[in-house]
C-alpha cells in the first residue's frame, strides 16, 4: 500500500498517508487505540472498501501442487457473523455453497477444519447452542476452509474472557503454523499482538497513520510460557512505549 488515505462521505478522515508492505507468510498485527482506522485499513486490504487516495496492490498468486491459485482471502470479523438457522457444518460449508461447489472433497475439507478448531462432535449444533468462543472457532474454520493465501482478522477475540482469549490465541498460532497464510490481525492489545505476531505496525489516533513498524523477535512456535519470560516482557514494554509516543505525537499535531 502506498499513500493510502480514506475520507468518508461525512467528512471524517479515517486514514492518512499509509505506506505498508506485507510479505508472504507474515503474521502482522495492526495495533492502535479504538477508532484509529484499523478496521478501515483491513477492509481496504480485503478490497471491501476503496481508498480515497493512494494505491493498493495484492499479489496473492501461488503455485500449489502444480496448479495456480490466486486471490483467495479469508476474513474473520469481530462478530462471528454466523447464520443462526444453519448448523456448524452448514456455516463452515457456506463458502463452497456460494461458489456452487459442494462435493465430497469440499465436505471432507469442512470436516477437517471443524476438527482442526476443536469442534468435532458439534457439527449438528446451532450457533445459539454454542459459547462465544465456540462461535468464533466456527468463524475461523469458515475462513480457513478455502485455504486462503491471505487471512484477515478484525479483533476476533475482543469480546471474550481472558482464559478463552488465550486459548484461541494458541489455536490461531497452531492453525497459522499448519496453513501458513499471510495474516493481518487487528487488535488494541499490546500483549496479544506481541504473543501472536512476527511483526507489529503501530497506528496513531484518527486519522490513522503508521508511526512504527517493528519485528517481533521471539522463538517459534510460540508457547504459553513465553508470556512470563523477560524477552516477551521487554518487547511488550517497547511496543507500549511506541504506542504512547504515537499518542503524544498525534496530540501535538
Amino acid at each position: 500500500m502506498r499513500g493510502i488515505g480514506k475520507r468518508f462521505g461525512s467528512g471524517i478522515a479515517a486514514l492518512e498517508a499509509i505506506d505498508l508492505d506485507i510479505g508472504r507468510g507474515e503474521f502482522l498485527s495492526l495495533l492502535g487505540p479504538s477508532g484509529c482506522g484499523k478496521t478501515t485499513l483491513l477492509r481496504i486490504i480485503a478490497g471491501l472498501s476503496e481508498p480515497s487516495t493512494g494505491v493498493r496492490r495484492l499479489a496473492l498468486t501461488t503455485e500449489r501442487g502444480g496448479q495456480i491459485a490466486s486471490g483467495r482471502i479469508g476474513f474473520v470479523f469481530q462478530d462471528p457473523t454466523l447464520m443462526p438457522w444453519n448448523t456448524v457444518l452448514d456455516n463452515v460449508l457456506l463458502p463452497f455453497r456460494i461458489t456452487g461447489r459442494v462435493g465430497r472433497a469440499e465436505r471432507e475439507r469442512v470436516a477437517m477444519e471443524i476438527n482442526a478448531v476443536g469442534l468435532a462432535g458439534f457439527e449438528r449444533a446451532y450457533p445459539r447452542q454454542l459459547s462465544g468462543g465456540m462461535r468464533m472457532r466456527v468463524s475461523i474454520a469458515r475462513a480457513l476452509v478455502t485455504d486462503p493465501d491471505l487471512l484477515l482478522l478484525d479483533e476476533p477475540f475482543a469480546a471474550l474472557d481472558e482464559i478463552t482469549r488465550m486459548a484461541l490465541n494458541d489455536d490461531l498460532l497452531r492453525l497459522w503454523d499448519n496453513h501458513r497464510p499471510t495474516v493481518v490481525f487487528v487488535t488494541h492489545s499490546v500483549f496479544e499482538s506481541v504473543y501472536l505476531s512476527t511483526r507489529i505496525a503501530v497506528m496513531t489516533r484518527r486519522p490513522g497513520r503508521i508511526v512504527a513498524d517493528l519485528p517481533v523477535d521471539l522463538p517459534q512456535p510460540r508457547e504459553r510460557t513465553l508470556r512470563t519470560t523477560p524477552s516477551y516482557g521487554a518487547i511488550c514494554a517497547a511496543i507500549s512505549n511506541q504506542l504512547a509516543a504515537a499518542m503524544v505525537e498525534e496530540r501535538s499535531r
